[in-house]
């Protein structure tokens, strides 16, 4: 896992409590894409979490909750980020 995928589990974890986050780096796949240019730097990013802080949110409710603590990671160094947003009574 590099340092950007790190830092994103490391912030969410913080912020919503998951009881489970998966941070997918997708980045080589899009090697030679906006963000990638030269396929060596993680910029393109998959997210499966589970978290009740999800509870009786909207869909983009779920994904403002997810953007706002990477809003400086998504200015700089995450050019695609991808989720799947669910709460424990959706997986069970």
């Amino acid at each position: 896992m590099g340092e950007v995928s790190k830092l994103i589990e490391k912030k969410l974890k913080a912020a919503l409590k998951p009881t489970h986050i998966e941070v997918i780096d997708d980045s080589a796949s899009h090697a030679g894409h906006m963000g990638n240019p030269n396929g060596d730097r993680e910029s393109h990013f998959h997210l499966n979490i589970v978290s009740s802080a999800f509870e009786g949110k909207s869909r983009l409710a779920r994904q403002r909750l997810v953007n706002a603590p990477l809003r400086d990671e998504l200015k700089e160094q995450i050019h695609a980020l991808s989720m799947k947003c669910m709460t424990p009574s959706e997986i069970a």
